[in-house]
Formats: C-alpha cells, sequence, structure tokens
C-alpha cells in the first residue's frame, strides 16, 4: 500500500476513514458510525501490537481524537464535537440525530460483555434425555406392547361366551408407558434447564466488578460492564485489566501478560516502548491510567475467552457420585438379566403344564414382550440417574443462596469441599474486623502524644510540621474522595489517614496532591511493608533551586528502623536519639496492645533525581522520623460468636496477618482465636524452621504476625501435608499463590484486588469471617443432602427390585406385583421429586455443633446410612411380601385389588421414608426444621395427592383398582411404620453394626485405609494384644480392635501415634505403641474422638460413667509423670489437662511464643496409662 507525501492520519480533514482487515488505514464509509475507527481496526493495533500502525493513525491523541475522548476530561454526558467526526464531515455537517449516535457508542463498539454462552433449548434438553438406552429400549418395547395390544383388541370377538361385552384395553399399557417415559423427560428436562439458567445468572454475577474511571474529570467507581471505548481507566497493583487500551501515564507500570500471551516476563508499560494494555493482563507493579480501545468480544481477552468457551466441570462430588450412578447401573442391569432369564425359564417351563402352552402367537410375544417391558423398566428404575440431579440441585440451590450470605461462589468444588475444611487460616483486616478505620491517637516526632484525632494538637506547633504531615499523607497514597457522598474512597488505611488530614486543617487533597508534579512512585508492598512517593519541589531555604522530597509511608517499626533523625516542634531536624527511639517503640507496643495498627510517616530530601540508585531500598535509609498513628479497626460484630462456631464444628481458625505481633495477638485474644496454650509467631521466625519443627509447632500455632504472601502460602502447604483440607482468606494481589494452593481460597469482595479475586474459589462480598462460617454451613449441607438422596435412593432400589423379582418368578403368570407404569412412576418420585425435595433443605446451627469434618476419602455411604438403607429395605419388602402372599387380606396373590394395595403401601413406605432420610445421623428427631422447607413440604403432599389420583382413577393404565377406606388406612399405616422402623434402626449401636459390616479384613482397608495386621484380637475388658508382622511398616500402619465397656472400637495406627482429640477437637498427640508386641491399658476419663491418619472420626467413645473433672494443678504442670513398681510391672501415667487458666499463665518470652504448656478454657482433662509389662516405662513425647 503507497502513502500519499501528505500524512495520513485517521482524523486528517482530507481523508475518509474506512476500516477493512486488508487495510487497516483506509477510511469507512458507514454513516451510522461517527467516530474516526471502528472496532476491527483498533483490534488490529493490539494483535498484534503494532507500533507502526500507532504512530500511521496519529498515536496516542490521534487515537483518542478520532474517539472524541479527552485524556484528561474522561468521558462526558454530552459529547464534545469541536473536532472532526470524520474526515469528510464537518462540525457544521453534524446534526442532533448525529449526536445520538455519538453518545451511543456501545452501537458501535459494543458493551464490555461477553454474550452467554447458547443454552440449549427445552426440546433439545428433552431429546438429550431421550437418548438413553434404557429409556429407547424402553419406548421400543411399549411401541411393540402397544402394536400388540391394538391388534389383540381388534381381533378378539366382542362380547364373551356368557354375553358379557370384553372392554378393548390392552393397548392402555403401551400407551401409558410411553405416556410415562414422556413425562419423565420432560421433568427433567425442565429441571436441566432452571438448572442451566441459574448458573448463567451466578456467572453474570461473578464476572462483574468495580474499576476506577475518571469522567467528566472526576475519578469514579464503574462496573466492567459499563466501560466504553474512550474511558479513562485507572490500574494499581492487581487489578486485571478489563479491556484493552494505550497507556497514557504512569510510574513504574509493569504488567504480567503470561494470561494473554503466554510470556511470563513483566512488561514495563511506557508511550514510547510499550504502550499496548491488554484486557486480562495482571498489574504487578506500579500505577498508571490508559484509553480504552476496545470491549467485550472486540478486546483481546474477549476474543479469547469466546475461543475457548467450555462446558462446565463436574465437581469431584460429581465424579464420585457419577461413579457411583455407572456401578449401581451396573448391578441393576445384571439383576434384570437375572430376572429376565429366570421369569423366561419360569414361562417356557410353564408350558408343560397340560393347557398353559399359548395357541396364538400373538399371545407368546405379548407374554415375552410384557416380561421384557418389566426387565427393562427394573434397569430404568436401577439406573440413578437423579443422584447427578441432586448434586446439580443441591449446589444450584446452595450457590444461589449462597450469594444471599453473600459468599459468590466461583468454584462449584469449593461448595463441597467447605464441608471438609479443617482448618481456616484468616486476614485480620477487614475480615475479622470492620476496615473501618479511624485515627485515634499518634505522636509528632517525640515531642506531642495527641488522642483524638485534633483535639489534642497543641495550637503552637509550627505550621510546617503539620504541613509536612499533611504532604505525606495526600501526596503518598491513591484514595480518592467520591463526588457523590464526599466519602473517601480506596485503601482503608489510607482513607483514615486523609480523613486525619481533614480534619486537622489541611489544604484538600487535591491541592496537596497536584500542587508538585510527580518524579516517581513506589506502591506499597506487603513484602517491604512500606510506599513511597518522590515530588519535584522549590528548595525551601534556596530561591530559584529545587529538591526532590520522598514522602515515606508503612509499618511504623520498620519505617523507624530506617530513620536517622526526628523532627521537632519548630520542624527541624535533629538526630535520633536512643530515648527517643525507645519512647516511639513504646507508644508503638502500647498502641499495639490496644488492638491499633500503627502506621509511620517520614520523608527524605535529595538535591538530584534519579539518584545514581534510584531503588526503593536506597530511599530506606536516613529517613526524618515525622509521625506515628494509632489506627482503630474494630472487631466485626459477631466475629467472637463465629470463631466460637468454628471451633465447636472441629475447625481451627488460625490469624495470618501482616500487622505487629502484639497487635496480631490482642486482636487474636478479642475474638477467641489466640488462647494461652496457643503459639503466635512472627513470619521470618516461622520461615526459618525446618519442616520437622513446623510440624511439630502447628497443632498449637494460632497466629502468625507479620507475615508475607509466601508464608502464607507456606503455612498452607504444611498443613496440608499435614492432611488438613484448608481454607486461606487473601486480599492482595501476592496472596494469589496461597489462594490457588488452598483446598478453598476465599478472596475479599470489598478490599481485594482482581488476582486475588481470579485465585480464589469463594468471593466474600462483605469481606466478613461470619461468612466463611455459612460457606462452612452450606458445604456440609450440601453433602449431607447429597447422602441423604442417596440413602433413600439406594432403599428404593433395593426394595423395588427385590420385590420385582420375587413377585415376577413366584407369579403364575410371570407378572410382577409392580408393573412397568408404577414402577415408572416410583422412578418418578425416587429421582426428580426426591431430589428436589431433599436437595434444598437450608443449612443450620446443627450442622456445626459438636461435628467434626469429613475427610474428603471418606465414603459416600456411611455406617449409618447402611443401617438405614439395609434396616428399611428388609421392613419394605418384608411387609410388602407378607401382604402379597399372607393371609392378612384373603386375598389371591394376583387379585387386582390386592396388588393395588401392595404398590400403594409400597408407594407410601417411600414417602414416609423420604422425611426418615432428612436425617443421616443418629439423632431420632426427623421432624426438625421440616417446615422450613417449603419445598419438602410441597412435594410430599404433591406426591401424596398424585398417589391418590392414580389409585382412584388410574384405572388400566396403571392397572390399579379402586380400593376402600380399609385398604387406605392400611397402606397408610404400614407406610407411616417407616418412621418407628428407622428409629429402632438409628438406636442400633453404630460400633456394633460397624464391626460387623467391616468384620472382613478386605473391607476395614476399603474403608480406613492402611495395612491390616495379620492378626487382631481383644483380650479382657480393656486391654489389647496386638500381633502382627515384624515388619514396622505393617505395624505402624494397622487397624487395632478395642474392646470397652461393651463398646467395640476400630482405632486406626499410623507411625505409631494414637490421634486423640477432646470432644472439641484440641488434638492431644501421645506415643502408643513400640515396635514390641506388648499389652496397652488405656483409661478414658473423658469421651474423647478417635481419629485415623486423615483426621477422620471414627468413633466417639463415652464411658458408661465418665468422671469429669478440672485439671487443678497450674497451667505449665501439663504432664504430670509418676513411676510405680507394681510387681515386675512399671507403669508410666500422663495427665493432659485444661482448666480455666488466669491471666498469670499467659506468658510469651522475647519472641511472643507462649511459655504455657497448656491453657485451654473450659476443657475436660484427659487421664491415660500405658503399660509396657517388659519394657518399663515408654516416655510421652510432649506435642
Amino acid at each position: 500500500m503507497s502513502l500519499t507525501n501528505e500524512k495520513r492520519s485517521p482524523t486528517s480533514s482530507t481523508t475518509e476513514v474506512k476500516l477493512t482487515m486488508t487495510d487497516p488505514l483506509e477510511s469507512h464509509t458507514d454513516p451510522t458510525n461517527p467516530f474516526a475507527f471502528t472496532p476491527p481496526q483498533l483490534s488490529a493495533l493490539m494483535d498484534p501490537k503494532n507500533m507502526v500502525l500507532l504512530s500511521q493513525f496519529g498515536g496516542l491523541q490521534g487515537v483518542a481524537l478520532g474517539l472524541h475522548a479527552s485524556l484528561t476530561l474522561g468521558l462526558s454526558t454530552m459529547e464534545q464535537t469541536s473536532h472532526a467526526v470524520s474526515p469528510n464531515s464537518s462540525p457544521e455537517e453534524i446534526n442532533d440525530e448525529k449526536l445520538a449516535t455519538m453518545r451511543s457508542r456501545d452501537s458501535v463498539f459494543g458493551l464490555n460483555i461477553l454474550p452467554p454462552v447458547k443454552s440449549k433449548t427445552i426440546f433439545e434438553l428433552m431429546w438429550c434425555a431421550f437418548k438413553d438406552r434404557t429409556l429407547i429400549l424402553l419406548t421400543v418395547a411399549a411401541v411393540v406392547s402397544l402394536g400388540i395390544g391394538l391388534y389383540e383388541d381388534i381381533a378378539q370377538p366382542e362380547f364373551d361366551k356368557h354375553g358379557n361385552r370384553i372392554p378393548g384395553v390392552k393397548w392402555v399399557e403401551g400407551v401409558a408407558i410411553i405416556v410415562a417415559v414422556l413425562i419423565v423427560i420432560l421433568v427433567g428436562s425442565i429441571n436441566d434447564f432452571q438448572k442451566e439458567k441459574q448458573f448463567q445468572k451466578l456467572n453474570a454475577k461473578k464476572e462483574d466488578r468495580m474499576v476506577k474511571a475518571t469522567r467528566e474529570g472526576a475519578m469514579t467507581m464503574l462496573s466492567v460492564h459499563d466501560i466504553l471505548v474512550g474511558d479513562i481507566l485507572h490500574l494499581e497493583p492487581g487489578d486485571i485489566v478489563a479491556a484493552d487500551g494505550l497507556f497514557i501515564d504512569g510510574h513504574q507500570l509493569k504488567c504480567d501478560e503470561s494470561a494473554a500471551t503466554g510470556e511470563s516476563d513483566e512488561i514495563p508499560k511506557s508511550q514510547a516502548m510499550d504502550p499496548f494494555i491488554l484486557s486480562g493482563s495482571k498489574v504487578v507493579e506500579g500505577i498508571g491510567s490508559y484509553l480504552v480501545t476496545g470491549v467485550g468480544v472486540h478486546s483481546y481477552n474477549g476474543r479469547i475467552l469466546m475461543a475457548l468457551r467450555t462446558k462446565i466441570q463436574s465437581t469431584p462430588l460429581q465424579e464420585k457420585l457419577n461413579d457411583l450412578a455407572e456401578m449401581i447401573a451396573k448391578v441393576g442391569s445384571v439383576a434384570g438379566l437375572i430376572m429376565l432369564v429366570a421369569v423366561l425359564i419360569r414361562y417356557f417351563v410353564g408350558w408343560t403344564v397340560p393347557g398353559m402352552m399359548p395357541t396364538v402367537a400373538t399371545t407368546i410375544v405379548a407374554d415375552v414382550m410384557n416380561i421384557l417391558i418389566v426387565v427393562v423398566t427394573i434397569v430404568v428404575v436401577a439406573v440413578p440417574e437423579g443422584l447427578p440431579l441432586a448434586v446439580t440441585l443441591a449446589l444450584a440451590y446452595a450457590t444461589q443462596r449462597m450469594l444471599k450470605d453473600n459468599n459468590l461462589v466461583r468454584v462449584l468444588a469449593a461448595c463441597e469441599t467447605m464441608g471438609n475444611v479443617t482448618t481456616v487460616c484468616s486476614d485480620k483486616t477487614g475480615t475479622l474486623t470492620q476496615n473501618k478505620m479511624t485515627v485515634v491517637a499518634g505522636t509528632l516526632g517525640a515531642f506531642l502524644d495527641f488522642d483524638a484525632i485534633a483535639g489534642d494538637l497543641d495550637p503552637k506547633i509550627a505550621p510546617l510540621v503539620l504541613l509536612l504531615v499533611h504532604d505525606g499523607i495526600a501526596i503518598n497514597s491513591t484514595a480518592f474522595q467520591d463526588e457523590e457522598g464526599g466519602e473517601f474512597v480506596g485503601n482503608k488505611t489510607e482513607t483514615a489517614l486523609l480523613t486525619f488530614a481533614q480534619n486537622t486543617g489541611a489544604a484538600h487533597y487535591t491541592t496537596l496532591r497536584t500542587q508538585y508534579p510527580t518524579e516517581q512512585m513506589y506502591p506499597f508492598s506487603s513484602s517491604r511493608k512500606a510506599m513511597a512517593t518522590v515530588v519535584r519541589m522549590p528548595h525551601p531555604t534556596v530561591p530559584g533551586q529545587v529538591i526532590f522530597r520522598a514522602h515515606v509511608k508503612g509499618a511504623s517499626e520498620i519505617v523507624m528502623g530506617y530513620c536517622s533523625k526526628i523532627i521537632t516542634a519548630t520542624g527541624a531536624t535533629t538526630p535520633l536519639s536512643d530515648d527517643d527511639r525507645q519512647h516511639i517503640t513504646s507508644l508503638i507496643q502500647t498502641y499495639a496492645s490496644k488492638s491499633l495498627r500503627t502506621i509511620g510517616l517520614a520523608y527524605r530530601d535529595f538535591e538530584q533525581w534519579p539518584p545514581n540508585d534510584d531503588s526503593f531500598d536506597s530511599l530506606l535509609n536516613d529517613l526524618v522520623m515525622l509521625s506515628v498513628v494509632g489506627i482503630e479497626d474494630p472487631l466485626r460484630p459477631g466475629v467472637k460468636e463465629a470463631v466460637r462456631a468454628c471451633q465447636q464444628a472441629g475447625v481451627i481458625v488460625r490469624m495470618v496477618t501482616g500487622d505487629n505481633l502484639i497487635t496480631a495477638k490482642s486482636i487474636a485474644q478479642q475474638c477467641g482465636i489466640y488462647h494461652g496454650n496457643g503459639i503466635v509467631m512472627e513470619g521470618p521466625v516461622f520461615r526459618a524452621l525446618s519442616e520437622t519443627e513446623m510440624d511439630a509447632i502447628l497443632p498449637r500455632l494460632q497466629v502468625l504476625a507479620r507475615s508475607s504472601p509466601q508464608d502464607k502460602q507456606l503455612l498452607v502447604g504444611r498443613l496440608q501435608a499435614m492432611d488438613d483440607v484448608v481454607a486461606v482468606t487473601g486480599d492482595g494481589t501476592n496472596d494469589g499463590p496461597a489462594l490457588k494452593m488452598a483446598n478453598v481460597g476465599f478472596s475479599m469482595g470489598i478490599t481485594g484486588t482482581e488476582v486475588a479475586k481470579e485465585a480464589s474459589s469463594i468471593i466474600l462480598m462483605d469481606d466478613n469471617f461470619s461468612s466463611i462460617v455459612k460457606a462452612i454451613m452450606w458445604g456440609r449441607c450440601v453433602n449431607d443432602s447429597v447422602k441423604k438422596f442417596l440413602e433413600f435412593q439406594l432403599t428404593v432400589n433395593i426394595t423395588a427390585v427385590m420385590l420385582t423379582f420375587i413377585s415376577a418368578v413366584v407369579s403364575s403368570e410371570q407378572k410382577s406385583v409392580l408393573t412397568a407404569v408404577q414402577l415408572l412412576w416410583v422412578n418418578l418420585i425416587m429421582d426428580t421429586f426426591a431430589a428436589l425435595a431433599l436437595a434444598t433443605d437450608a443449612p443450620t446451627e446443627a450442622l456445626l455443633v459438636d461435628r467434626v469434618p469429613e475427610p474428603r476419602s471418606a465414603p459416600l455411604i456411611s455406617f449409618k446410612m447402611w443401617k438405614m438403607i439395609i434396616g428399611q429395605a428388609i421392613f419394605q419388602i418384608a411387609v410388602t411380601l407378607v401382604l402379597l402372599y399372607g393371609d392378612l387380606i384373603h386375598n389371591n396373590s394376583e387379585n387386582d385389588e390386592l396388588q393395588t394395595i401392595v404398590f400403594n403401601t409400597f408407594v407410601f413406605c417411600q414417602l414416609f421414608n423420604e422425611i426418615n432420610c432428612r436425617r443421616i445421623d443418629s439423632k431420632l428427631n426427623v421432624f426438625s426444621n421440616i417446615l422450613a422447607n417449603r419445598f419438602f413440604v410441597f412435594i410430599f403432599v404433591l406426591c401424596v395427592f398424585l398417589q391418590c389420583v392414580i389409585v382412584n382413577f388410574g384405572g388400566a393404565a396403571f392397572q390399579v383398582t379402586r380400593v376402600d377406606g380399609t385398604a387406605w388406612a392400611i397402606s397408610i399405616v404400614i407406610g407411616l411404620f417407616s418412621l418407628p422402623v428407622g428409629m429402632a434402626v438409628r438406636l442400633i449401636p453404630d460400633e456394633l453394626f460397624g464391626f460387623v459390616f467391616y468384620g472382613r479384613p478386605k473391607s476395614r482397608e476399603r474403608y480406613l485405609g492402611g495395612q491390616v495386621p495379620s492378626m487382631v484380637c481383644a483380650t479382657d475388658n480393656d486391654c489389647v494384644v496386638y500381633q502382627g508382622s515384624s515388619d514396622t511398616t505393617d505395624q505402624e500402619q494397622s487397624v487395632v480392635t478395642i474392646g470397652i465397656d461393651d463398646h467395640v472400637i476400630l482405632l486406626q495406627l499410623y507411625n505409631k501415634m494414637i490421634w486423640l482429640t477432646s470432644p472439641v477437637n484440641y488434638q492431644c498427640l501421645f506415643q502408643a505403641l513400640n515396635r514390641h508386641e506388648g499389652c496397652s491399658s488405656i483409661e478414658f476419663q473423658t469421651p474423647i474422638w478417635l481419629y485415623d491418619k486423615n483426621f477422620c472420626p471414627i468413633f466417639i467413645f463415652a464411658p458408661s460413667s465418665p468422671r469429669h473433672h478440672l485439671f487443678a494443678s497450674h497451667c505449665h504442670s501439663l504432664y504430670s509423670t509418676t513411676t510405680n513398681e507394681r510387681t515386675s510391672e512399671r507403669t508410666n501415667e500422663r495427665t493432659i489437662g485444661y482448666n480455666d487458666c488466669d491471666d498469670d499463665c499467659d506468658d510469651d518470652d522475647a519472641n511472643g511464643h507462649s511459655t504455657t504448656a497448656s491453657c485451654h478454657p473450659k476443657r475436660l482433662f484427659l487421664n491415660f496409662q500405658i503399660r509396657f509389662p517388659s519394657h518399663g516405662t515408654y516416655e510421652v513425647p510432649h506435642p
């Protein structure tokens, strides 16, 4: 392409601008586009980055001119038309209609929203559901049955030999099956349709966020969806770029473009070298502003996302259930095949009886098809389509409700994982505290301590001192004042400081911020705990010359460590003496002990800039100390209760904060995280420990202060190595790796950076710790809901298959007591309605009280569930068979009325067992909170109503007949008996049932893990004799059976350790066995939890008459050791005690580590003895 000698620019008055993909410089002729560019033309700038094309467009100024955008004022509601719309349009030609078009930028450049993923229509979903092989087979069989039925009805005589009219209803069953299949497909498709709509709404909410922009000359916050081409956006560390654009100005702005380009290098941005800001990239350092040139599908990231759209991935629980459903389907198919063979054999053997062999071929085909239909229906019932539906419904319901609880779920799997969380590592600011910061105390230099803002400031202070403080606050911050509400917006520490400056007579912050040109900015970094801004200003004493002043702000003790001078009351500087340093240090500790965050302000003047070394580290020496301020950030209401709820739920809460040790400890004590027996440690100290030392202190580590994001990541990794399921909160860019590593990452919706949000699984919309507790409740609720449904469905599966199989084989006509249409109705109850009813229970506080987290490796079907499934199946099979073949109703087993009663009884057993399945624990009140779930009540009433309609009006379609009130009473009363049967099953001891069920070594290995010893036997009442292989590994990972007071306990040993915890989950470790065989006796004085190597509670053991005592001795006497001679046996006794501790036992060493051995409030003590008859005393190590 050749260019004329005249400079060819899109904004040139002699050139018409048109965009084509072949020549981006050609002018466009679109009359509806009043701008100089079209979206593809601007895209050509960014992909690939094209400096030559940018220059031909007139550079940044030319692009801004062509987009009618001001680089200083941003967009305006009234667009300026002083420059040409296009080279062929003069300002005089612009009419009102064209102005309206100009304002509608979105009509030309689009919105910053990607079009929703095309969802399947209801008919497409129905077709997908119908493609199920078993449904197709059933439909084909039903069509054949319909054809045979029609043929027989047409061919049969109109009257029988007695003159009675023969009803032509043999076609009804085929039609009824087809209708039933259509209903099953329709209901399932509607559920899928609703589910997709819910997830689309959730994704739309998930993608929305706020960005900082300039419009009409004022800074404001915009939703990313409201960004337009021509907007001026501002970037800070941690932001994810929301739209393509061109760099305007900034300081040390660097972007990680790996998400867009695959290159992991940090790219510095400048107008000369690389002004292209790519959407989807992450701001890793510096600040800056840029002009938006591409949004939505026309942006770099938008095009990538459109090309990479994939289906929602299955969650771990969904994958587990899919595997289980597949396994159950195989079992059901095998059962159906066995039934088909058995019934066919029975059918053909019956021909040997004189007169039983059919004489018409259609009769044989009809009989075989009826058998096949019942068998296929059994397979349809056995295939648990409802399992994936149940977890999907539970997740969809939970995510919608969690959003109301201020939890925005980004990763569906996090819903499930929260139910298994054992540890929460929480930030302090904004999560445990309100993030409403106020300066309440401080010091100017070392000469004036003040309280309560301006009231105590001495009016005799030199104005220069206050001016220095005000300059340092206004210049060295990025927060701004909202034009509408007048409140400061941005980092809460900065907003507190700006409010303090405003209240102490400072000029408007914009005046202070703009009076001197900024030369360099060093944004805040969590690693250096400080930030700085360098400005050029007139020399204070030498007229006509300039100096460069660096204002520094950061953690008070860190800033003070870099100071060598201090300001005086007159504004002069003097060397920082030891007395001054001690005074300020004492003041910092006093503020910290009052839970105040302390911030230090300092400055330094330079004769030239940049100096020989312009790195940040070169600034951090020879500073002048200006001030230390104490900022109050009160605890959030309800935090103490939320922390206590976590602890009751077996979840350990740890505080990980960047604040100093004293402040962190004080806040942790207030909210109940830190107790006297815990450890408070600083990040650098923790980082220096070996892995062995870390593992030793982790059970008691409660606060990690002055920690960096790397410390948080290290802590998460070590906890996970100890089989903890870890939830982490984070708000900064550098928290990203820890949030990604954690099993569940919580980012802050208000204060969190976009990088943190992108790395997290759940966003706390209110930054509140209490929302984490709600997430734990919802996680447990989701897992429980799926287990409830699983328990219900397996019970129906077992009962339906067994009842159908037995009745079909026994029947002389090879007819099942439950027909195909009846089984499809049961399938509808079981799959869809039960999923809706049981998957929509809301969480309650009971999910947290005295219940420890389940490990993710725990089987889906627990002891208690197997008890209920087997117990209910035995009851239902027994009562239906007794009704069918007993002499209770004095009817033939193939009598229509009796079969209707059996069908009715079977359905009511399922409906009442659905109530029974609302609890999967051992508690007896199954009606607890039942009215709170309107879905459950509605579906239960609906199913009862439909069952009544079917029995009374189903007739030939359902092969039922009307029954009298007595028959209804029998069915309902027997069904109602499912509730007391469930109560009786719950009263069966878990320990006894578990021992019976997992009696085989392979079963124990499958459910408990580890290697099974060659022989385990129990002797006496409280003694274990362990006889295993001489191989150490086998002994270290063995299952040992202990019999105590008629309770049988399975205890998992690993690494020669037994984990015992109190009912509130405080873990105490002691050595139980050495390599030698021996007899170990353990005396329990309080109920304890027994854990396996995954911290999975095997059982809770409570002695028949526990003795509850409080440990009475001093807090430091954790271990009381006595060695006694008893005949030839030496006994080692240890007592572990928890008591109510006085403040004086809360002693710390110089590093802030607790010296208290054990001092946990209101805990019962555990006394145990370990006897080794031939090996003497065995030392019990410190935890």
